[in-house]
């Protein structure tokens, strides 16, 4: 290590990226600062580190977003260096610039090359003059809505609506139909604005079918830039990438080092520093005609599957690197060795349309080691909420080829809990071993084509069965020593009958209540009939054991992970939440759902836009309000024709799940006007 290495360095971040850098500058001997909210008091990520600032109250802006606030913690702490991580103010220039002005390192490129290349119109111009093939697009900043409108006609349909600045596909809008360009502009700006302050948009030509293949590149303070190959990340959903590999399978040795020669361009371009990722657009059918896209001028969350096929650290390197050393090894030093494939861990329900979710973590397994590596920044206790981005971790898997590591991801998946916390761990597993991504065949359009085959269809029997017996099991009271009230024991005992007894009716979020009864048989087992099972289904349950439950459903042993009132159940990474449910509610809900008239909040979040008042008539499908949660715009449609007869936020409004929103009278029942019959 060189003399000049920092001996604090400020960790301007949260969860899991936190964890990572702390990781590594522990390796390094160098102490960490973490940095928390209010929200983040208990977090993984401060008791990591060797010292923690509360830098304010929950909100991003008070806090993580706020370059005041964070100086002031470095100076407080003595820190000489600063490490953004990924996300918040990670490629604000304006934050680089204050970091070098209070005497501090910004672990990152220079401000001037994080200002240009945030700036896509700016950033495609300057790689173009560079030699570097860009998406053709709208050219010019400042661009009006009505110019955008011409742009994208002059280009042809469909385009992509994307924001200057920013990135992480957050505002970005694909139009297919000229007609609704005006109200995509309107949406993609509203996001922009929300995420980055800033609502200038560009427009480009949308190929279809591509891959998206990203460079990573790594460049010091005296010249020299290499690129440390390739990442497929063309596994997306809403223009957020959810499955990362390296390499891809698309390229050949001679794509790869032009696509690399490309990258590395495109870095000295702007006087780059530090480890940046270019990131390109590829038709998949000729992979010789690359585009570039645009360039993320900080550490990518994808970065792990770089470092287990390079054998490089690049935390450490951005270290090495701001502290002012060379590159000890040129391009021709580096080399790629096996595959690796990351999967992207959010607080989502996929069954609920990939709603965020929230919770505690009650219970949590997070697999290492034998191939296999999870950066997380949970622990046990976790208070997940919708204030930040909605990632939790990433799950890792190395091996030396691709057929191993999709394998070995696959399993770490499906041993990978959070009860307490619905993830989309199961609908990345389903989707790892869908023929197309085991083949090979991908592209950005993939995930959203076949998302409704991945998501998982009913809750299976055994589920129910091991709710059941868990409950069953909760009641019956701790053997205890001398008399007890036999009539306080909740066995089943009936007069003149076999023990017997009716689970609650359980509930799993997105599905009808079932009813499970539960009867024991002459031979001392147990039986349980289930909703649609003609005869009862033999049964037994082993202990739980830590949060692990073993239930048998007709000679069939599984497995979950359990919480001891079966609340929460868990197997090959789905999780079920088990609710008693009161069946007149439930018929109440589902008449609800039935009439539609209630708009309800489908996650706990903010009312950024309300575009109807009561006594508006509305059209079925039309968007009524915008609620945002964790950094994502849902849009709230109305789901019949009729008129809003109540309207219970405004914008600003923050709301928890299920609340309502509005209630729109179907026009069949709307109330007669005065005078009128009905």
């Amino acid at each position: 290590m060189t003399d000049q290495m920092f001996d604090t360095v400020l960790v301007a971040n949260r969860g899991e990226i936190a964890v990572r850098v702390v990781r590594t500058l522990r390796s390094l001997g160098v102490r960490s600062v973490a940095v928390y909210s209010d929200a983040d008091a208990d977090a993984r990520h401060v008791r990591e580190a060797d010292t923690a600032v509360r830098i304010g109250p929950a909100p991003a802006a008070e806090s993580y977003l706020s370059a005041e606030q964070l100086l002031e913690a470095a100076a407080r702490t003595g820190a000489r260096a600063v490490h953004p991580g990924y996300g918040f103010l990670a490629e604000n220039a304006e934050f680089a610039r204050a970091c070098e002005a209070a005497g501090l390192a910004f672990i990152g490129p220079p401000a001037d090359a994080i200002a240009l290349m945030g700036d896509k119109i700016r950033a495609k111009e300057t790689v173009k003059a560079a030699g570097v093939p860009v998406v053709p697009g709208s050219s010019g900043s400042g661009l009006t809505d009505a110019q955008l409108v011409d742009a994208a006609r002059e280009i042809g349909m469909p385009v992509l609506l994307k924001p200057s600045a920013g990135g992480g596909g957050k505002g970005m809008r694909l139009v297919r139909d000229e007609a609704r360009l005006a109200e995509e502009i309107a949406a993609a700006r509203r996001e922009a604005r929300a995420s980055f302050g800033d609502d200038t948009l560009l427009v480009e030509r949308w190929i279809d079918r591509p891959r998206h293949i990203e460079i990573q590149v790594l460049a010091d303070g005296h010249g020299n830039v290499v690129h440390l190959g390739e990442r497929e990340c063309s596994l997306q959903r809403r223009h957020q990438k959810i499955v990362e590999e390296a390499p891809s399978v698309l390229l050949d040795e001679a794509t790869r080092a032009a696509m690399g020669e490309a990258a590395v361009q495109a870095a000295r371009s702007c006087g780059y520093r530090g480890a940046g990722t270019v990131e390109f657009i590829v038709p998949g059918g000729d992979p010789s005609r690359y585009y570039f896209m645009e360039m993320n001028t900080r550490l990518q969350v994808e970065h792990p599957v770089t470092e287990l096929v390079t054998g490089l650290d690049l935390v450490e390197w951005q270290l090495r690197v701001a502290a002012g050393e060379r590159l000890p090894f040129g391009q021709d030093d580096v080399r790629l060795t096996g595959h690796a494939v990351e999967a992207r861990l959010c607080a989502e329900d996929p069954a609920r349309g990939f709603l965020p979710s929230g919770g505690t973590v009650l219970r949590l397994r997070e697999p290492q080691g034998d191939g296999v590596r999870t950066d997380s920044g949970l622990t046990e206790g976790t208070e997940v909420g919708s204030l930040y981005d909605p990632m939790l971790s990433k799950v890792i898997a190395y091996g030396p080829d691709r057929a191993t590591a999709l394998r070995k991801l696959r399993a770490a998946l499906a041993g990978t809990v959070t009860l307490g916390v619905q993830t989309n761990a199961g609908f990345l597993r389903r989707l790892l071993a869908h023929p197309a991504v085991v083949s090979g065949d991908l592209d950005t359009g993939l995930v959203e084509r076949e998302a409704d085959s991945l998501v998982g269809g009913e809750v299976p029997a055994e589920v129910y069965a091991a709710a059941a017996l868990l409950r069953q099991a909760a009641l019956e009271p701790a053997a205890a020593s001398g008399w007890r009230d036999p009539f306080d024991a909740a066995d089943g005992w009936r007069m003149g009958g076999g023990r017997a007894w009716t689970a609650h009716p359980l509930r799993v979020a997105g599905h009808d209540p079932v009813t499970v009864r539960v009867r024991a048989t002459a031979d001392g087992g147990t039986e349980l009939l289930l909703p649609g099972a003609d005869t009862p289904l033999r049964a037994s349950a082993g202990p739980l054991e830590g949060h692990r439950f073993t239930c048998a459903l007709d000679g069939v042993a599984h497995t979950f992970a359990a919480l001891p009132d079966g609340s929460w159940l868990g197997r090959d990474g789905d999780a079920w939440q088990v609710r008693d449910h009161d069946p007149v509610a439930a018929s109440l809900t589902r008449a609800g759902q039935a009439g539609a008239d209630s708009l309800t909040a489908p996650m706990p979040g903010t009312v950024t836009v309300v575009k109807v008042a009561v006594g508006d008539e509305v059209d079925a499908g039309q968007s009524l309000l915008v609620v945002e949660a964790m950094k994502m715009e849902h849009v709230i449609s109305a789901p019949h024709a009729g008129t809003v007869t109540e309207l219970d936020v405004s914008p600003g409004t923050t709301v928890a799940m299920d609340q309502v929103l509005a209630v729109i009278a179907p026009v069949e029942t709307a109330e007669p006007a005065e005078g009128e019959t009905a």
